[in-house]
């Protein structure tokens, strides 16, 4: 019992050291802070290197900004935050609007990097979704495409003379049991001799404009596709563009692509140089292959087996081109792009109705890819 005394004393000294040591945990908010936002920020951040060349390819677009706004009503959402939040949600694969409203309110990181202050409410979700559709639905995703090209150009990444075209499935925001039949159904279908295909008989209650297809022998889906030009020095997006799924889709995007970049027929002549454009057997085709010849550009697309029952069109001088080789080797490097799209799932299925929105955010996706590609070149250089 004498004891007693002597442990209670020595247990007392020990408690009351360790509450010294420990912190406190207190409630009370702070009244103020004097550390900027941007302090904040670490110094090695990757944002930090593509922040920069995204404000400068914004200041490109201020004049445009300023035509597409009325004079009058209340103040919208400024496009230069808004694009600079659909980046944030590319590169992060915040799957909605909410989800980004919610990043930006308490996220320090996304509101510096958007050009909020620590106290600015966040936009409504809703609202948002408006002022967002006014970017995706003009030609401000093709200019800042454009933009963040003339960067790479000053760099010297990009190749003037050696191109790849590729496609790929884009899952409509729609559901297959949307799809019901056309009424009145068309008189003459869109097939050879007038046949009407599915996409003339059923339509989407959901999406208009997706239609039931598949690159394989998997059932049919509602989707999109998308068309990426890639050029082949350092594996940049050079143009893209969504399309409605048909079987000629992919080829008459590439032709639209290359007509783009200054390749239209009517307009190139003896003294246009060369280009090549490498591209899988799927763009193995008579008609698409004249078509790259009257576009002066080499066809460098791979061919099919000799034994296999489909016939290959190109010449002998084009199959032994010495870039040929090369391109065919190059041209893997496009799946990197597809693959850096659909692994966040954004590209997979898109959250857009309608084929002019859906174009759009792939060119806005295809900005997103150079900008993360560019921060590696130019830091490598």
């Amino acid at each position: 019992m004498a004891g007693e005394p002597r442990q209670l004393a020595h247990l007392h000294r020990v408690m009351s050291y360790t509450q010294d040591m420990r912190g406190e945990d207190e409630q009370q908010d702070a009244v103020f802070s004097y550390r900027r936002v941007e302090d904040r920020i670490a110094s090695d951040h990757p944002l930090r290197r593509i922040r920069p060349m995204m404000d400068r390819a914004l200041e490109q677009l201020s004049v445009h900004f300023q035509a597409a706004y009325s004079r009058w009503g209340r103040p919208s959402i400024a496009p230069e935050r808004l694009l600079r939040a659909l980046l944030l949600q590319i590169l992060y694969s915040i799957r909605s609007e909410r989800q980004l409203m919610e990043q930006l309110d308490y996220n320090l990181l996304f509101r510096w990097f958007v050009g909020m202050n620590a106290d600015e409410s966040v936009w409504d979700a809703t609202v948002f979704s408006k002022n967002r559709e006014r970017l995706l639905t003009g030609e401000m995703t093709v200019r800042l495409l454009e933009a963040v090209l003339q960067q790479a150009r000053e760099h010297e990444l990009l190749s003037e003379e050696h191109f790849t075209v590729d496609g790929t499935l884009l899952q409509a925001w729609a559901g297959r049991k949307s799809f019901v039949a056309k009424d009145p159904p068309p008189p003459r279908g869109t097939g050879a001799r007038g046949r009407k295909l599915l996409r003339d008989v059923v339509e989407s209650t959901t999406d208009e404009q997706a239609r039931l297809y598949s690159k394989s022998r998997q059932p049919g889906q509602p989707s999109y596709l998308a068309h990426v030009m890639m050029e082949n020095r350092s594996g940049l997006v050079v143009a893209a563009c969504a399309t409605q799924s048909s079987q000629r889709a992919e080829r008459d995007a590439a032709l639209a692509l290359l007509d783009s970049l200054g390749r239209d027929p009517r307009r190139v002549n003896a003294e246009t140089p060369l280009i090549t454009l490498g591209a899988d057997r799927g763009y193995q085709f008579e008609d698409f292959i004249w078509g790259l010849r009257l576009r002066r550009v080499v066809p460098h697309v791979a061919e099919y087996k000799k034994n296999d029952k489909f016939p290959n069109w190109l010449r002998d001088e084009e199959r032994s081109h010495p870039q040929f080789a090369v391109s065919q080797r190059k041209r893997k490097l496009v799946e990197k792009i597809f693959g850096w799209g659909k692994g966040d799932s954004l590209l997979r299925q898109v959250k857009l109705r309608g084929e002019e929105k859906v174009d759009g955010f792939v060119r806005l996706l295809a900005s997103a890819a150079n900008l993360v590609r560019m921060v590696k070149l130019i830091s490598a250089v």
